[in-house]
C-alpha cells in the first residue's frame, strides 16, 4: 500500500497535491489492517521507497507515538535505490501508531546545486539569495525554539552580507546547520500514508517463554484429589527445570450431566473426575474454583508462590459450558437449540463431546454473550493473571477475539494469550493478526529434516514472522503422535532439543514428557488413562527422566540471548537429510545446533557453515563449546564434521553450541 493521493483533482484548499511518493512500507500486515509485533526495547526497522518527480532531492521520516500520546519523529536514511530506512525502538507496552512523513526537500536540494555550481565556478547571487531566504523561512517556523531560530537566522544574513560567496562555506561547514534545517523543514505539503500503521508492543515473555502444563488434582497423595496447595509444595521441582510459566488447565466446577469416565469412556462412575473442559455445575462457572482444588485464598497463595520461585501462572482460557453450568439455565439464548428442542453439545465427527456445550457466537444476543465472557477474562486479570491460554479460538467468532484481545490490552497491555488453534494455517494466521500473542503450531507434526527447515523457513521470515509467534510443544494432553508414541529415551530428547532451540517459546505437558509416557489410546494419537479423564499419580523420583535435560536447555536459554528470539534463525547446509544444523544470533551471542531427527541410529556429515551470518571469517579459528555434552572442538573454515551417536552414554542425539571465535592478528 502506497501514500500516492487517491485523486489528482485539486483540492479545497487550492493546495497542489503532494509530489512524493511513499510506497512498499514495511514492515506491514496486510497493507496495515492489522498491527505489526514487536517487544519493548527491540530494534524495528521500517522501510519504504519515497522518491519524486525531477531531480529535487526528498527527505523522509518516520513518526512513532504510544496511541493518544505525543508524536516522536525520527530522520530516514538513504539506502539506495530509493529505498529509505528507520530504526526505532518502542520503549512501552501497549498499541503503538506509526506514520511516514516525506516532502521535498529544498534545503539539500539548494545545497547540492550550491556546491555543484561552486566547484564549477557558475555561482550566482542569485543562488546566494536563495539560500539566503530558505534559511530565513525556517527560522520562522522555528519561532517558538529561539536558540534554534536565532542560529538560522544568523546563517541567513551571512548570506545577504556584502561577501556572500565567502560566507558559503562556513554555512554549509556548520554542524548544526542540516540537523535544524531537517527539523524545521517545511511539511505542510508533506506526503503522509493513507492509513497510520499501528504497532502491537509486548513484554519480552510474550515471545520468549518457557511453559510447564500440569493437572493439580494429580499433584497430591496417591488416590486423592490434589489441590492447589499440594501443586504449591511441588513448585520447587518445576522452577528447578528451569520454567518460568507454570499453565494449569481449567480450574473450574466440572459437569456431571454426561460426564465422561475413564478414557473417554461415555459413560463414568461415580469416582471419575470428569474433564476439566466440562466447565461449570452447581458451584458455579467459569469464576469459580472447583471446590476440590481448594479456596480462592488457596489460589492466590499458589500463584504468590510460583512468583516467588520466578513462575508466572496461566490460566486455561475455555469459552465452552457443561450442561450443569449456571448459563444453561440462566442464558439459554447463549446456546444453539436442535429442533427437538435439546441444545445442540459439541462434536467433531465422528468424535461426540455430550459433556460439553459450545457457545453460540451467532446469537442475536451476542452483545450480552460478549460482555459476559469479558466479564471472566476481567474476574482472573483482577486475581493477578496476566498470561492465558485459550483453548480452540478457531472455533469461536474470530471478531470476538479481535474485540476482546484490544479491549483487554487497552487497559492490561501487558496481559498475553496464546492461541490453541490447531487448524488450517490461513485460520491460525488471522488468529494471530487478530491479537493472539502467541499459537502453538504444527511443530508436533513435523519430523523430517526437510519439513523442520521448511515450515520454520515460514514461521521466520516476512510477511508471517511480523505478526505470528510461534510457541513450540512436543506434546499436549491431546497430542502424542509419532515419534514419541512409543519412542525411545532419544526420540524424546531429539524433540526436546528441536522445540527449545528453534523456537523462543516452547512448552511440555508435564510429567508426562520427561517421564517419557508414550503409550497411545488405540486408534487415536493421545495419551492412554489419560489424565483428562482421571487422577494420575507421578513419580518424579524416577531414575530415567529427561529432567536433567529439560533443565539444561531451559538454562541454556537463559543464558543466551540469541535463543530467546526467532528472527535470526538460519539453516545451514548439510550432506545428510537426517541432519539438521542451523544457528541464532545476537551480537557476540551465537548459537549453533546440529540435530540428529533420526535419534536411533548414528549419523554423521559434514555440516557447510554459512561463516558470515556466524560472524567468523576464513582465516578465523573458532571453538565450538557443546552445551549439552560439555566437549569442545576447534573449527576452522566452512565445511566441518560432525558425528551424532545415539548409542553414546555420554551425548545426547544434538550439539547446542557455543561458538567463540579466535581471531589471528
Amino acid at each position: 500500500m502506497s501514500a500516492v493521493p487517491v485523486t489528482t483533482s485539486p483540492s479545497d484548499s487550492g493546495a497542489a497535491p503532494p509530489r512524493v511518493v511513499v510506497e512498499q512500507v514495511t514492515p506491514s500486515v496486510d497493507g496495515g489492517r492489522y498491527p505489526v509485533k514487536c517487544l519493548v526495547g527491540e530494534e524495528l526497522t521500517v522501510g519504504a521507497d519515497v522518491f519524486a518527480d525531477g531531480h529535487e532531492s526528498v527527505a523522509a521520516a518516520v513518526a512513532v507515538r504510544p496511541a493518544g500520546g505525543d508524536w516522536r519523529q525520527l530522520p530516514m536514511r538513504h539506502a539506495g535505490n530509493d529505498r529509505w530506512l528507520a530504526t526505532i525502538r518502542p520503549d512501552r507496552t501497549g498499541l503503538w501508531e506509526l506514520d511516514i512523513v516525506a516532502w521535498i526537500d529544498a534545503w539539500t536540494t539548494w545545497r547540492h546545486d550550491a556546491e555543484v555550481k561552486a566547484d564549477a565556478g557558475v555561482l550566482e547571487p542569485v543562488d546566494l539569495a536563495i539560500g539566503a531566504q530558505l534559511l530565513a523561512d525556517a527560522a520562522d517556523r522555528a519561532g517558538p525554539a529561539a536558540a534554534d531560530a536565532e542560529h538560522l537566522a544568523t546563517l541567513a544574513d551571512r548570506l545577504r552580507g556584502t561577501d556572500p560567496a565567502s560566507a558559503l562555506p562556513a554555512v554549509l561547514g556548520d554542524e548544526r546547520v542540516d540537523h535544524l534545517m531537517w527539523h524545521h523543514a517545511r511539511t505542510g505539503t508533506a506526503t503522509r500514508l493513507d492509513r497510520v500503521r499501528h504497532l502491537d508492543v509486548d513484554r519480552e515473555r510474550a515471545e520468549c517463554s518457557a511453559w510447564y502444563e500440569l493437572f493439580p488434582r494429580s499433584w497430591g497423595p496417591p488416590d486423592r484429589h490434589g489441590t492447589f496447595r499440594d501443586v504449591a509444595e511441588h513448585l520447587p521441582y518445576v522452577a528447578g527445570l528451569g520454567f518460568d510459566v507454570l499453565y494449569l488447565p481449567p480450574i473450574h466446577p466440572i459437569g456431571r450431566t454426561h460426564r465422561k469416565g475413564r478414557n473417554n469412556a461415555t459413560a463414568a462412575t461415580p469416582t471419575d473426575v470428569g474433564s476439566p473442559w466440562a466447565i461449570g455445575a452447581a458451584e458455579g462457572g467459569h469464576t469459580a474454583i472447583h471446590p476440590d482444588l481448594g479456596t480462592v485464598d488457596d489460589f492466590r497463595f499458589l500463584r504468590d508462590r510460583a512468583a516467588e520461585l520466578g513462575l508466572e501462572l496461566a490460566l486455561d482460557l475455555a469459552f465452552q459450558c457443561s450442561p450443569d453450568h449456571p448459563w444453561v439455565a440462566e442464558h439459554p439464548e447463549w446456546f444453539r437449540a436442535r429442533p427437538d428442542g435439546t441444545i445442540q453439545y459439541a462434536e467433531n465427527p465422528p468424535k461426540k463431546y455430550e459433556d460439553i456445550y459450545p457457545l453460540d457466537f451467532g446469537t442475536a444476543s451476542w452483545e450480552s454473550l460478549w460482555t459476559e465472557l469479558r466479564g471472566v477474562v476481567q474476574h482472573w486479570i483482577d486475581e493477578g493473571v496476566r498470561i492465558f491460554r485459550v483453548d480452540n479460538p478457531h472455533t469461536k467468532s474470530l471478531p470476538f477475539w479481535d474485540w476482546l484481545i484490544a479491549d483487554v490490552r487497552s487497559r492490561d497491555p501487558d496481559v498475553i494469550f496464546l492461541s490453541e488453534a490447531f487448524t488450517r494455517p490461513k485460520v491460525m494466521y488471522r488468529l494471530a493478526k487478530g491479537g493472539f500473542d502467541l499459537s502453538y503450531t504444527y511443530f508436533t507434526w513435523r519430523t523430517s529434516a526437510s519439513e523442520l527447515r521448511a515450515y520454520l523457513q515460514e514461521l521466520t521470515t516476512p510477511p508471517v514472522s511480523w505478526f505470528f509467534r510461534p510457541s513450540f510443544w512436543p506434546n499436549t494432553p491431546d497430542i502424542l503422535v509419532p515419534p514419541l508414541t512409543g519412542g525411545s529415551k532419544n526420540a524424546f530428547a531429539t524433540r526436546a532439543v528441536l522445540a527449545a532451540t528453534l523456537s523462543a517459546s516452547w512448552g511440555i505437558y508435564g510429567p508426562a514428557f520427561e517421564l517419557m509416557e508414550s503409550t497411545a489410546r488405540p486408534g487415536a494419537d493421545e495419551y492412554l488413562d489419560n489424565e483428562k479423564y482421571q487422577l494420575r499419580t507421578w513419580d518424579l523420583t524416577r531414575a530415567e527422566s529427561l529432567a536433567p535435560l529439560v533443565q539444561r536447555l531451559n538454562h541454556i536459554r537463559r543464558d543466551h540471548r540469541a535463543l530467546r528470539r526467532n528472527r535470526s534463525l538460519h539453516f545451514h547446509p548439510v550432506d545428510n537429510p537426517h541432519l539438521l544444523a542451523y544457528s541464532k544470533t545476537a551480537g557476540p551471542d551465537r548459537i549453533l545446533c546440529v540435530v540428529n531427527v533420526d535419534p536411533d541410529r548414528t549419523q554423521e556429515a559434514t555440516v557447510d557453515l554459512d561463516l558470515a551470518v556466524l560472524g567468523v571469517r576464513e582465516s578465523d579459528d573458532y571453538v565450538v563449546h557443546d552445551l549439552l555434552g560439555g566437549e569442545s572442538w576447534r573449527w576452522r573454515g566452512r565445511r566441518n564434521y560432525v558425528r551424532l551417536d545415539p548409542a553414546s552414554e555420554t551425548r545426547w542425539p544434538a550439539h547446542v553450541f557455543s561458538v567463540e571465535i579466535e581471531r589471528r592478528r
